[in-house]
C-alpha cells in the first residue's frame, strides 16, 4: 500500500459520509453478530425436545446451556491473539466458520457429551468474534463514531435472537429441533463477504509493517504492562461480568419472574408472557443506539454513569409492577437501560489498549466477563428458591450500583471526551 492511498484511507476516516469499505465493514460485522446470534439462540427453543428425544437430565441440559459460556473464554484469548497477529479479516471469517460447524454439526449428535464439545466450539467462534469486529470498527471509523458503530453491530445481536423465535416457530413443528440446527449454514453468507469484498484497515496494514520492521512487537502483558492499565483491565472485567449477570439472569429468569409477578399457571406462560418478551427484547436495541450516540457526545464515563443509574433504579422499580402492561413497560424500560451498554464496551476497550493488542484485549475482557457472568443465572435461581422476586431484583440493583463505583475510578475514562482521539500508549 502506497503512502498516498494510506493518507486517502486515513482523510476517508475522518469524515462524516460513510465511505464503500467503512459500509463493507459495519454491515459484515452486524450480520456477522445477526446470524451467529442466532445459530446461538436455537438452543433456547431446541433444548426441551432435545432433553426428551436424547434422555438428558435437566442437571445436563444445564451444562449444555452453559458451555458455550465457558467456551467464549478460550475462543476469545485465542482468537483476539490471533486477529492482532494475522489480521483482523480472515479471523473474522475463521470465527464465523467455526460457529456455523458447531451449529449445523448438533443435528446429527445424540448424546450429552458431544453436544458439550458442540456447544463448547459454538462459544469459542461467537467469544472470538466479538473483539475482532470492535478492532475492524474502531480502526474503520473516527473516533466521536465508534461509539455508535459498534452500537448498531451489537443491536444485531438481537435481531438475531428474534431470528431464532421466528425459525423456530416455523422449522421445529415440521423438522424438529435437528431441522432447526440444519439451517445453521446461514452465518456462511458473511464469510463470503468478508472474504470476497473486506480488506484490513490501513491500522493493522501499519502495525503489520511495524511487526515486520520491529518497531512494535505482540505481547499478552500489554493487557496489564502498568498498574494503571492492570487495574483499568481488573475494573472492566469487573463490569463486565455485572453486565453479562445481568442480561443472563434477566433473560433466563424473566419469564418465570413475570409469572410470579402476575400470578399465572406455567401453562399460560408460553402464550402470554413470552409475548411480553419481544418489547423487553425491542427495549434493549433501542438503548443500545441511545448508548452509543451519548457515548459519542458526552464521553464513556458521563453515559455509563446514566445507564448505571438508570439499571438500578429501574430494575428494582419492575419489582413493583403487577399485571401485564406494568410489567412490559417496565421490562422495556429496564431492557433499555441494562443492555443498552453493551456495545458501548467495545468502544472503549479500542480506544484505552494499542493496535497491538486491541482485538486481545477486547476478547479477554469479555470473555472473562462473560464466563464469570454466566454463573448469574444460579445464583437468582439459588434466590427465588429461598427468597422471593424482591431479593432477586434488589440483588441485581446492587450488583448495578458496585458497577458504578467501579467505573468512576477507572483513571482514563475522564480523558475519553466525546472529541477525544484514541492515542496509543503502552
Amino acid at each position: 500500500m502506497t503512502q498516498s492511498q494510506t493518507s486517502n484511507k486515513e482523510d476517508n476516516l475522518m469524515s462524516s459520509k460513510m465511505t464503500s469499505e467503512q459500509k463493507v465493514v459495519l454491515g459484515s460485522t452486524t450480520l456477522g453478530f445477526t446470524l451467529d446470534h442466532m445459530d446461538a439462540t436455537f438452543l433456547s427453543f431446541a433444548l426441551a425436545p432435545m432433553i426428551a428425544e436424547l434422555h438428558i437430565t435437566g442437571a445436563q441440559g444445564g451444562i449444555i446451556a452453559a458451555m458455550s459460556n465457558w467456551g467464549a473464554l478460550l475462543g476469545s484469548v485465542l482468537f483476539g491473539i490471533l486477529a492482532d497477529r494475522i489480521g483482523r479479516v480472515r479471523v473474522l471469517s475463521y470465527t464465523v466458520m467455526l460457529v456455523t460447524f458447531a451449529t449445523v454439526i448438533l443435528a446429527f449428535l445424540d448424546n450429552a457429551h458431544t453436544i458439550y464439545a458442540s456447544r463448547f466450539l459454538l462459544g469459542m467462534g461467537t467469544g472470538g468474534e466479538y473483539g475482532v469486529s470492535m478492532a475492524l470498527i474502531a480502526e474503520s471509523f473516527r473516533a466521536n463514531r465508534v461509539g455508535r458503530m459498534s452500537s448498531i453491530t451489537a443491536i444485531g445481536g438481537q435481531v438475531g435472537a428474534i431470528l431464532a423465535a421466528i425459525l423456530a416457530t416455523l422449522i421445529m413443528p415440521a423438522f424438529g429441533w435437528r431441522g432447526l440446527f440444519m439451517i445453521g449454514f446461514l452465518p456462511l453468507i458473511v464469510v463470503y463477504i468478508v472474504r470476497r469484498h473486506l480488506k484490513e484497515t490501513p491500522a493493522f496494514e501499519q502495525l503489520k509493517s511495524d511487526y515486520k520492521s520491529g518497531r512494535k512487537k505482540f505481547s499478552f502483558k500489554f493487557i496489564a504492562n502498568t498498574p494503571k492499565r492492570a487495574y483499568t483491565s481488573l475494573v472492566l472485567i469487573i463490569m463486565l461480568t455485572i453486565q453479562t449477570s445481568g442480561y443472563y439472569g434477566l433473560m433466563n429468569w424473566l419469564p418465570t419472574i413475570m409469572r410470579k409477578q402476575l400470578g399465572i399457571t406455567a401453562t399460560v406462560t408460553a402464550g402470554y408472557v413470552n409475548l411480553g418478551m419481544i418489547p423487553i427484547i425491542l427495549g434493549m436495541a433501542v438503548g443500545m443506539m441511545t448508548f452509543g450516540n451519548i457515548l459519542d457526545r458526552i464521553g464513556p464515563r458521563q453515559a455509563f454513569a446514566i445507564f448505571l443509574v438508570g439499571s438500578a433504579i429501574m430494575i428494582y422499580t419492575f419489582t413493583f409492577a403487577y399485571n401485564m402492561w406494568t410489567l412490559t413497560i417496565l421490562g422495556a424500560i429496564v431492557g433499555f437501560f441494562s443492555n443498552g451498554m453493551y456495545g458501548g464496551f467495545g468502544a472503549v476497550i479500542s480506544r484505552l489498549y494499542p493496535a497491538e493488542i486491541r482485538a486481545t484485549a477486547a476478547n479477554t475482557l469479555m470473555g472473562s466477563g462473560r464466563a464469570l457472568g454466566a454463573f448469574s443465572s444460579v445464583v437468582i435461581g439459588w434466590i427465588m428458591d429461598n427468597y422471593d422476586v424482591a431479593a432477586v431484583m434488589l440483588s441485581l440493583t446492587i450488583m448495578y450500583l458496585i458497577s458504578l463505583a467501579f467505573m468512576l475510578t477507572i483513571p482514563d475514562f475522564k480523558k475519553l471526551g466525546a472529541n477525544s482521539q484514541y492515542q496509543e500508549t503502552n
